[in-house]
């Protein structure tokens, strides 16, 4: 299994509307390493959901419950999506800030590539971001 992490504004589509909708293709994106991540994606593999721009941090779990297709709102473009299934909410939000402090992070690619919208997370990171979030 994989580990990922999977960012969204969260007033274009919130962690709300993810749990609400239960499964939902992860749409729109257009950068060619993020499209390349999409593509690794396993089924079952999991995936913080973080919440980009308004709040910055983790908020949930996801799991790939569709391996890649072809994105249905790309204009044009081999660009693809998967489908995401909720899996719970974090009970303690991990903050941007909170992973900033901690030094062990600094490989994290949420700080490395801090603008890519999709990136993987090492089971050592997950595990430890899993511990602050109050998951198992």
């Amino acid at each position: 299994m994989n580990y990922w992490l999977v960012k969204s504004e969260p007033d274009a589509f919130s962690w709300d509307e993810q749990v609400k909708n239960g499964v939902e293709p992860w749409t729109g994106v257009r950068n060619h390493l993020a499209k390349r991540h999409l593509k690794e994606m396993k089924q079952g593999d999991l995936a913080f959901f973080y919440h980009s721009n308004i709040g910055r941090e983790i908020v949930g779990i996801v799991e790939v419950a569709r391996e890649a297709y072809p994105d249905p709102t790309a204009e044009s473009g081999d660009w693809v999506c998967v489908d995401m299934k909720a899996v719970k909410s974090l009970k303690t939000p991990v903050t941007l800030a909170a992973i900033k402090a901690d030094p062990k992070f600094k490989e994290l690619g949420l700080l490395k590539y801090s603008r890519l919208s999709v990136a993987p997370v090492g089971p050592e990171h997950w595990a430890m971001l899993c511990e602050m979030g109050g998951v198992k």
